[in-house]
């Protein structure tokens, strides 16, 4: 993050208004100077089956899609950041993506942070990424697969982006240590309907870390959620011509997890070769009402609902440039109602299934601004097995700052 000061120099006769005046206007332009970040994200992926997808078990939100078959646009981000002033830094992210063949538009981040507090304490206020997890708080081009993890998608729809407040504290310890609490609106997946008046959602995070010799680093993570959420929507289903009954869930929601990476680099050296292993566990507790608006009469159920699910990932470069990686990842659910079809229609049924998936991954990097990305996915998250392919480029024009451990 950088600093801008201003000097404006005033000097005392002969100097004509109109010098004074272009002077005074350079300067004022010099002090908007934002770094201006451009992620061109492209992709062409192939399915072997096209039935529509679902995770049984789950309520589909967000962005919990497999994406478009062919070539398409992935992720596209367009980001200004700046220091403010001495106190607070700014940043916001614009994203331009496909989803269900339209291309969209949507502010992802837009937030102020403090920078000079002391003690290590710093506030965030906007739209920001939550920090619990690890990869949460990653941009997808930073992801070292093309696609979210399955736990991602179906308890979060992908991320968990929110409106809020975050306080963190860095603790003075030899070894890294990091504590958080955050306060959100609740109004996006895997929340809804802003509850207790757009405060209905609560997150705490402890980050450990620290190096083992020269050559190793890891760090590990905890993290608690909760939400009271009002009519949070999943995917529409429809019975008969014109009819469209839409999944809601109202009740209480809240998860914990446990996350941890380790990294290896000989020497430190990591431009070389380096190995990255990391695994993100989570588990949710849900109890409340599931309707299935549009029906008539209104269909309804008590809901009690029980998921979990896991990553474990691994990524090496062998030498420079050059990296291969595999992920395993699975999901578990034991959810229950009073009205077992609405379940099902809800998606919340498991269906006798355990969703769960195999990839690998071979990209190449021609520097830290450009990436080309093979990955293929033998995929059997939902009953109708699936074999995934994905090409992607990723580029990034201007400021590129550092991503975090």
């Amino acid at each position: 993050m950088k600093k801008n000061y201003i000097t404006l120099p005033v000097v005392i006769g002969g100097l004509s208004f109109a010098c004074f005046y272009a002077t005074a206007f350079a300067a004022t332009q010099a002090s908007f100077n934002p770094d201006i970040t451009l992620t061109l994200d492209g992709r062409y992926g192939s399915y072997s089956n096209d039935s529509d997808y679902e995770l049984p078990g789950f309520m589909l939100g967000g962005e919990a899609s497999r994406g478009g078959q062919g070539f398409n646009l992935g992720h596209n981000e367009l980001s200004f950041s700046s220091n403010i002033d001495d106190m607070f830094f700014g940043k916001l992210t614009t994203v331009v993506a496909e989803h269900e063949g339209e291309t969209e538009v949507e502010l992802e981040e837009a937030y102020i942070e403090t920078l000079s507090i002391g003690d290590g304490f710093t506030i965030k206020a906007g739209r920001f990424y939550s920090d619990i997890g690890y990869m949460n708080n990653q941009h997808p081009h930073a992801w070292d697969f093309t696609d979210a993890s399955l736990v991602y998608r179906g308890l979060f729809g992908g991320q968990l982006i929110d409106d809020g407040l975050q306080f963190s504290w860095l603790v003075p310890t030899q070894t890294y240590f990091k504590l958080g609490i955050e306060a959100t609106r609740g109004g996006r997946f895997p929340a809804g309907g802003a509850a207790n008046d757009g405060n209905g959602v609560y997150a705490m995070f402890a980050k450990f870390g620290g190096d083992v010799g020269v050559s190793h680093a890891w760090q590990l993570g905890f993290s608690h959620w909760r939400a009271d959420i009002e009519n949070r929507a999943s995917a529409t289903h429809e019975h008969g011509v014109g009819v469209i009954e839409v999944p809601t869930y109202s009740g209480e929601s809240s998860l914990n997890g446990i996350d941890f990476v380790w990294k290896w680099a000989p020497n430190g050296n990591s431009r070389e070769q380096n190995l990255k292993i990391q695994a993100e566990y989570f588990v949710r507790d849900e109890e409340g009402i599931v309707e299935l608006d549009g029906s008539s009469p209104l269909e309804s159920t008590t809901y009690l609902g029980e998921q979990s699910g896991w990553y474990l990932q691994s990524v090496y470069q062998f030498i420079p440039r050059w990296r291969i990686g595999y992920r395993y990842d699975r999901l578990d659910s034991d959810n229950q109602g009073s009205d077992s079809a609405v379940l099902l229609e809800a998606g919340l049924d498991n269906e006798g299934h355990t969703p769960q998936r195999s990839t690998l991954m071979l990209d190449y990097s021609h520097s830290e601004y450009s990436r080309i990305r093979l990955q293929v996915s033998k995929d059997d998250s939902y009953e109708d097995s699936d074999t995934l392919m994905f090409m992607q480029y990723i580029v990034t024009l201007g400021a590129h700052g550092a991503h975090r451990f």
